[in-house]
This record gives structure tokens, sequence and C-alpha cells, in this order.
């Protein structure tokens, strides 16, 4: 017999939450159907308007709160905080960190059944505004002058914003000086609808300890108008810059860069450091948003890998060779490996630069080139796995496996597909020692992990420990 649905569509109900969902939204239950409503917090007692229904679950909208928790904070009622990405910011922060904390331990149990496994207190930010060093803001335009915002959710109009309060103030400042430069210029908004128009974003960088500033210009044509006068007054405007690069999207499309990028002013890179360890950053270059607490990442991975100097090394989805250069601060050898080639040429660069010869970076993917280097001898005692949201491949995760690398530190961006990954490693003969949550992104849902696993004695009886 099929359970009648208990709401329906345009009801008004008395509801309390009693859980938060990976996106931050409240969880409230009717007869245990699930609602989910943005903006609810665990404890508060609210009137909600049911705005879909669906067979197993609905959403619905906050009307009225009867009842608060003590974790909300009041947020200015702007569309920049309605729409600006930033899903916890109603919360405090201490709420934030015990959210996010809750949730690496609910997955790690529900999805990992990992149920002895310690997990330590998240490490937090002593602030946890304005960190973000980088931006890529799309700009159109309104009553004759050119906007530049973020697109509200499910659709592509833009809200124009004069600060977002998680990018540093340098950031910001780039963001608006370029807007009202190309504004007064005349430099036209790209039209998505017909095609037309210049200007499609504007990105910029900021090298935290160095000071150094990245303006690109995005476009989808070849040529900007007024380009000489546009590099001359954000010089004038922006004595932090020190490269104005313009990049050429020219295709219909929501992918930001194009592949023709030119160097209109300055250097080609900028530069940064993560601890002692000093990163080239190009326009195209990926590089941690947040590198106050990427140290504190990368800190915990390396005590993790537990290096004394005679390990080799081996580091799956390396990137621009970001961990890599940090353990072969420890390590005698150090393997990096990364399926996008200008990632690993910047890696390349990245080496030389710090004057590191202990380390090698092949392109490729890891599923491929690491059972490769197992063939020819290069195994491992120490593996090192950072791979995007969706998680390890299986096939990479049943290479590990065979490989049998003493130790095996895992840094993930998503706690679900690490959990998930945890448990084939873990059925494939690891014991998960640990897992240090880290706050990278605060105000929004996000949380990084460092979880350490040790090869057991069973699946490896010479094991000596």
């Amino acid at each position: 017999m099929t359970k009648t649905i208990p709401v329906k569509k345009n009801d008004y109900i008395d509801v309390i939450f009693e859980d938060l969902t990976h996106d931050g939204a409240g969880v409230a239950k009717v007869d245990g159907y699930p609602l989910f409503i943005p903006n609810g917090l665990p404890g508060e007692k609210a009137q909600v308007k049911v705005i879909k229904v669906n067979k197993g679950y609905g959403f619905g909208r906050l009307i009225e709160i009867y009842e608060k928790s003590p974790y909300r904070v009041e947020v200015p009622s702007s569309e920049i905080h309605k729409y600006g990405g930033c899903q916890l910011e109603h919360i405090s922060y201490e709420g934030q960190l015990k959210y996010k904390e809750n949730q690496v331990r609910q997955v790690l149990t529900r999805i990992g059944k990992l149920e002895d496994v310690t997990v330590h207190p998240i490490l937090g930010m002593d602030n946890p505004w304005h960190y973000r060093n980088k931006a890529q803001v799309p700009v159109g335009e309104r009553d004759g002058r050119l906007i530049a915002g973020f697109f509200k959710p499910r659709s592509h109009e833009i809200v124009d914003t004069d600060e977002s309060l998680i990018q540093l103030p340098e950031i910001n400042e780039a963001v608006q000086a370029v807007k009202e430069i190309c504004s007064r210029l005349g430099i036209s908004a790209y039209q998505e609808e017909t095609h037309k128009g210049v200007l499609r974003h504007i990105m910029a960088r900021y090298g935290q300890k160095t000071g150094e500033l990245m303006v690109v210009l995005i476009t989808r044509t070849n040529d900007i108008p007024n380009q000489n006068k546009l590099v001359d007054e954000i010089i004038s405007r922006l004595p932090k810059v020190k490269s104005i690069v313009h990049n050429v999207n020219s295709k219909r499309t929501n992918v930001i860069l194009g592949e023709k990028t030119t160097v209109l002013w300055g250097n080609e890179v900028i530069y940064d450091l993560i601890g002692d360890v000093k990163f080239a950053i190009s326009a195209l270059s990926f590089y941690q948003v947040n590198p106050v607490q990427t140290k504190v990442l990368y800190d915990k991975a390396l005590e993790y890998a537990g290096l004394s100097g005679e390990e080799s090394v081996i580091d799956a989805y390396c990137g621009i060779g970001t961990i890599s250069l940090f353990l072969a601060q420890k390590a005698k050898k150090v393997f990096g490996v990364e399926v996008v080639p200008e990632a690993i040429e910047d890696a390349k660069r990245n080496a030389e630069l710090n004057g590191m010869t202990n380390v090698e970076f092949a392109a490729g993917e890891a599923e491929v080139v690491i059972p490769k280097w197992y063939k020819e001898g290069n195994s491992a005692d120490v593996l090192v796995v950072d791979p995007p949201r969706k998680g390890c491949d299986e096939t990479f995760l049943q290479t590990v496996i065979e490989m049998k690398p003493k130790k095996v530190v895992y840094v993930s961006c998503n706690p679900a597909t690490l959990a998930r990954d945890l448990r084939i490693l873990e059925d494939g003969g690891y014991k998960t020692m640990e897992v240090q949550p880290v706050d990278m992104f605060p105000q929004t849902t996000h949380v990084e992990c460092v979880a350490q696993l040790i090869l057991t004695k069973a699946t490896n009886p010479d094991l000596t420990q």
C-alpha cells in the first residue's frame, strides 16, 4: 500500500528543524516525510510554506521563525547575501564548524561504515572573512553602464556587487576598478543572447604573501577598444598590479576561459608562497583560493606522511605541484602525476623555482601512469592523493591496493566520496587511522579533509611496525 504524502503544495505548516543537508538547507519531517528548507537551522521552530512535493521528499520556503537557534546570526537582506554563494553566513562561525565536523562524522559512518575512526576537531580560521585570492566575475550592462557580480541561482541574471565579503579586499578593489574603467571607456559587455559585445568576465588573482596582483580581461573579441588607455588606467588605479592579461573566448559557451591568452602588460605570472614554497601563478593555473588554510591542510598531510628523508612518495592528482613540493622538503624522491599537461608544465617550473631536484612529474591519468611506474619498479612508500570532487577512479584504487604502499594520505574536498573511497581501501587491506577536517571555505558548505591510512600487518605479514 502506497503511503500518503502528508503535505500538499502551498500548505503552510509548523515544523521543528532536525538537521542540515550537505548543501546547508534545514531538514524538517512531517510524519517521517522530509522537507528541505533553505535557511532553517536545527532546533528552530518555524512556519514554512511547501513549494514542491516529490514522492519521497519535498521543498519549502521559510516564512517565520518562532524559536531561533543560538547559532543564528543576522545578515543584511541585500541580494549579495541572498544569492552570493555563502550558504552558511546566517550561522555563527562556531555553528558552521560544528555543522561541518558533524557532516564529516556522519558520512564516514553512513557511507564508509567507519565507526571507530578518530575524527579530530575541525581546524577553522581566526578570521573567516575576506580570504579568497581569486575572482572570476561575469560582466553585463544595465542603464548604460557595466555591471559585474554573480549569477542568481538557476539563471544568467547578473547581480551587480561592489564587494564580496569572502574575497580579499585587493580582489574586490581590482574588480570594481576594472569594471568602472571599462564602463567609462565605452567597452561593451558580452551579450549571451546575441553573441555580441566585448567583455565577458573580469578575473583578478592576488598573491597574499607577495602582494602581487594579476588582472585578466576575458573577451569575445580579439581586440579590446581603447586597449592602451585601459592598460594605463589599470596601472594607475591599482599600484599592486604586476600582470595584465587578455584571454579570448569567442565561443558560445558557459566555459569562462578561452584558448588564446596574451600578456598586455607586465609579467606572465605572479608569485605567492605557501610556507617556504614559492609558486608561479599564471592566468590559467590552478592554485588554492585560500592559501592560509592550504598551509594548514598541507602541514597536516605532511605530518600524516611521516617522512624521514628516505621515502619514495607518489603524489596522484598533483596539479601544479603544490603538495608534491611540500612533500619534497622531507622526502627522498617525489613522483607527481596530473592529467592536465599545462599543470605539469607549471609543476616543473615551480620545482625549478624552488631549486628542488628530487621531484619528477608526468602528464597522464593516475590510473594509467602509476601502474606503469609500478611495473618499472617505482613503487611508493607513501602515496598521496588529492582528487577532484568525484573522488578516485576505482581502477586507480585497485592499483593502490596492489602496490601496497605502507601509508596512504588522502586529501579530499568531498567527504562523501572520501568515505566511499576509504571503504574500498579498507576492504583492500588498509586501516583508516585518523581524519582531520579543515575549513578551507568559511561561510560555504564546503569542507576539506586529510585522512591517514596504514597498510595492516594482515595484508602484508612482512610489515614491521
